[in-house]
């Protein structure tokens, strides 16, 4: 299967009579651009602002993270299965902005898995997006039924950051790009002679899935997380658009749907296949809360990467708490089928960093890489500009915001639950561990 990603290095975003991309500016015309958000009738208001790097701009609460982007061949749109009709994400031609990404900012309210992030001073390293020049999308919904919900499906606010993404990204379609990368996988046993000589690995990704309710998981063409078992799935689809960020998840952990289109690990595999490993693909595993579904879906996962011929895996969970029990399982079946294991996830020590970093421990994971303490206090001086309401995150419930962490000025005190996307477990890395 080959997929091919044509990119737009952006080095200007800017507002104008037109949108469109030439000379490394992508323009965009903002009363088209709100006209295709408030084509959604639960959408009571919007705005749209740019934000670069190093303003003195702070964002809360954010929503979601997307890439602008278009089909060109292939599925029928960027989320197949959710915007758009079915059809395999794996194959085909992309044409993104690269260096640049849609956040989508509530106008008022907040919730549990929403966030706060800073493009300037000393907090904009803490995420990526602080680094990217982005299009944010503020706005609000006539969601009153959740309103004052600590948990939000956020769907009109999700669903319109998607829609814009494409409009936006369907002007690339016609044009050149600077440059295309090509993401190729032969099917596991017809594969090169040097290939199959190398260690094979597989990655397996652990989703939020957890939520009975549907609504708030992980989409996998659409299908609720929550109802699938673990499957084998080329990581094309998931640099293809076939897996969408949930709504729920304390934010730091969350994976926002940028990270699915753009996951640096999968991109590592495939780069590094041929070369130093034999990349057997992805395992899509899920994220449980009854003590038997863990087990089945460790026993499956194990299973699956058995019979691929795998020597060794690499495990990323989305989230902690209770996920950690379904994160070391897998670990732990993968290393009992004789599969060598490295786990990345956060960790939740304490505000002291001395408590247990995983709810569950197990000798046999003892190859994991930690990208973050979710229960560091940060103490954030306050930005120039707000977009949305900074007293959503501590009014409607936000982890890592609490009632009276917003000071007078616009300072605050959050842990660091409440940093959008900060922790990175799809592979960004944006932290550094300092021993004392």
């Amino acid at each position: 299967m080959k997929l091919e990603i044509g990119n737009f290095v952006v080095k200007e975003v800017a507002f104008g009579a037109k949108t469109g991309f030439a000379d490394g500016v992508f323009t965009v015309c903002k009363e088209e651009a709100l006209a295709e958000v408030l084509k959604d009738e639960h959408i009571t208001e919007a705005e749209l602002h740019i934000v670069k790097p190093g303003d003195e701009v702070r964002l809360c609460p954010v929503k979601e993270a997307l890439e602008i982007r278009c089909r060109v061949s292939g599925a029928p749109g960027n989320h197949p299965g959710v915007t758009s009709g079915l059809q395999s994400a794996a194959t085909g031609r992309v044409h993104t902005l690269s260096g640049a990404a849609l956040l989508v900012v509530g106008k008022h309210w907040g919730s549990f898995q929403d966030g706060i992030l800073d493009m300037g001073g000393p907090f904009q390293r803490d995420t990526i997006y602080g680094f990217l020049k982005n299009l944010v999308l503020v706005a609000d919904t006539d969601e009153e039924f959740e309103r004052h919900e600590q948990q939000k499906k956020n769907h009109a606010l999700r669903w319109a950051g998607m829609r814009l993404a494409e409009f936006l990204g369907n002007t690339l379609a016609g044009l050149t790009p600077d440059s295309v990368d090509t993401y190729e996988l032969d099917a596991v046993n017809r594969r090169c002679a040097a290939a199959m000589g190398l260690p094979s690995v597989v990655y397996v990704m652990q989703p939020q899935t957890q939520m009975e309710a549907m609504g708030y998981n992980t989409l996998i063409y659409g299908w609720d997380g929550n109802h699938m078992l673990p499957t084998c799935m080329h990581p094309n689809e998931i640099l293809g658009g076939a897996v969408i960020s949930g709504s729920f998840m304390p934010c730091s952990s969350k994976i926002s749907t940028y990270e699915f289109q753009n996951n640096p690990t999968i991109k590592r595999l495939m780069k590094e296949h041929g070369k130093t490993l034999n990349f057997l693909g992805v395992i899509m595993s899920n994220l449980n809360v009854v003590m038997e579904q863990k087990l089945r879906s460790a026993i499956m996962v194990a299973q699956i990467a058995k019979n691929l011929g795998a020597d060794g895996a690499i495990v990323a969970e989305e989230g902690y708490g209770n996920p950690d029990v379904d994160y070391i399982q897998v670990i732990v079946e993968l290393e009992n089928a004789g599969v060598k294991t490295v786990g990345i996830s956060n960790e939740c020590t304490g505000r002291d960093g001395k408590s247990q970093a995983l709810v569950a421990l197990d000798p046999k994971a003892d190859a994991l890489v930690s990208t973050g303490n979710v229960s560091e206090l940060l103490r954030m001086p306050p930005m120039k500009t707000v977009l949305g309401e900074l007293d959503a995150l501590q009014r409607d419930g936000l982890s890592g915001g609490w009632a009276g962490c917003v000071a007078a000025d616009g300072s605050c005190v959050i842990e660091n639950n409440a940093m959008f996307c900060s922790d990175h477990p799809s592979g960004y890395s944006v932290k550094r561990c300092f021993e004392f």
